[in-house]
């Protein structure tokens, strides 16, 4: 075979296994792939790909540094651990968000979670910097996210030394062991000339319009690492007690989020049942700061919950005095965790799947983004082409990553073959050419 026709079979092939790789991707629930599968363990929370460790400290002497644009995975017991922050003074606002993984069947209670704060080097607290996340009834992944403000906090604007203290409460009685923790920093440029500066004075609020359209199955990740994408529509899952699923969304400025989830019929093992806290629906910020939250009690029949439909994303919302509002105010991919309570296996089978449905309305038209110091996509802010892909396509961040580099190689290889092509191409010419030149005289 020629090279011509080695790439283009190269092309063929590789464009058939990208796609087969993209269909398998988009992830169909359980009940859509072949009959009489053992059901699997439920899978834990996925980890960070390069997180590097890192060990805090109960004082600020010790504390060790963590940077903007860098993942820390350490262990969390009751009480508080510091990291060190050195930040410049460039208006920039800097998110450092925690997320605790408790063991599963571990004992919490409402009262117990997790707080992160952003402290000067005097040990006074920055302002609006405090994020704060509880549990329901079950251990589930919580998240909650500390803001060092640069542009609003005359206080905490200096360059210089910061600290980060993340705080676990647990009640007495309730579990006392280290949990695995994850800790990401994220920087967002300071506002631009022109850029808004008080709070908005009104949006459009009430109940969310969800879509009542046929269901696509899409099979939520285990985090905020591997949460799958979705758009604006119906979505089709499967749940196990004591699961917790995530799901991303693009939200552009000036759009809205509405989330409605329903747990369907279980296959019951008792004739009545009941657990509080059946369903949990979570929603977070780009920055993985909780927004709001929500449980309601599930009997085996039919649960749903609402959440209210979030102001439009406008820079303005972080000057709001309402910790909702404020929380909604950088474009970029939205969290939703649904979590099915762990009791419920007390009265369903439990290796038998319920149907989970996710509707989602995404209102509003994409607006132009507010003036920055520099690009806020390099802090993992903003929505583009990619992610608008993604969302389409129902990937997770390291398939689209995958799919990604993917494309790039066939981008080369295709290039490579045009070359090659073109080179066969003047070199035959270039022979014809000469063995023209070389007949011309014997023909004379």
């Amino acid at each position: 075979m020629d090279v011509i026709g080695r790439v283009r079979t190269t092309v063929r092939l590789g464009a058939v296994v990208g796609a087969a790789a993209l269909g398998l991707t988009a992830g169909l629930p359980a009940a859509a792939r072949a009959e009489g599968t053992q059901p699997q363990p439920v899978p834990t929370y996925r980890a960070a790909d390069g997180a590097k460790v890192v060990e805090g400290k109960p004082s600020t002497a010790d504390a060790p540094q963590i940077e903007p644009g860098s993942v820390y995975k350490d262990t969390l017991g009751p009480g508080e651990r510091v990291y060190r922050l050195v930040l410049e003074k460039d208006d920039s606002n800097v998110y450092v968000s925690a997320v605790v993984r408790p063991a599963a069947g571990a004992k919490v209670s409402g009262g117990d979670g997790i707080e992160v704060e952003i402290m000067t080097t005097a040990g006074s607290s920055c302002r609006d910097s405090v994020g704060r996340a509880n549990f329901g009834y079950d251990p589930y992944p919580i998240s909650a996210a500390g803001v060092r403000w640069g542009g609003e906090d005359e206080d905490c604007a200096p360059a210089g030394v910061y600290y980060a203290k993340i705080t676990r409460t647990s009640a007495k009685g309730y579990d006392q062991s280290p949990w695995p923790l994850e800790i990401k920093v994220q920087r967002e440029p300071g506002r631009g000339a022109g850029a808004p500066t008080t709070a908005p004075s009104g949006w459009p609020s009430g109940a969310p319009a969800l879509p009542g359209t046929e269901a696509v199955g899409r099979t939520g990740g285990t985090g905020f690492n591997d949460a799958r994408a979705l758009g604006a529509g119906v979505w089709r899952d499967e749940m196990r007690p004591g699961q917790t699923r995530y799901y991303r969304v693009p939200l552009d400025w000036g759009q809205q989020l509405g989330v409605g989830a329903e747990l369907a019929a279980a296959r019951m093992t008792k004739t009545y049942g009941s657990a509080s806290g059946g369903l949990t629906v979570s929603l977070y910020s780009p920055y993985r700061g909780l927004i709001s939250d929500k449980d309601v009690s599930y009997d085996g029949k039919q649960a749903g919950i609402t959440l209210g439909k979030t102001p439009p994303v406008v820079y303005e919302n972080r000057f709001a005095g309402d910790r909702t509002v404020r929380s909604v105010a950088v474009a970029g991919w939205y969290y939703v965790a649904v979590t099915m309570g762990s009791k419920v296996a007390d009265f369903t089978e439990d290796a038998v799947p319920v149907p989970l449905t996710l509707r989602l309305e995404v209102g509003g038209t994409p607006a132009k983004a507010p003036a920055y110091q520099g690009s806020p996509a390099a802090g993992g802010f903003g929505v583009g082409a990619d992610d608008r892909t993604a969302a389409e396509e129902g990937l997770t961040a390291p398939e689209a990553a995958r799919a990604a580099d993917k494309r790039s190689v066939m981008r080369v290889v295709a290039g490579a073959g045009f070359g090659t092509g073109t080179v066969l191409l003047l070199v035959l010419g270039g022979w014809t050419l000469l063995g023209r030149r070389g007949r011309g005289p014997t023909a004379a």
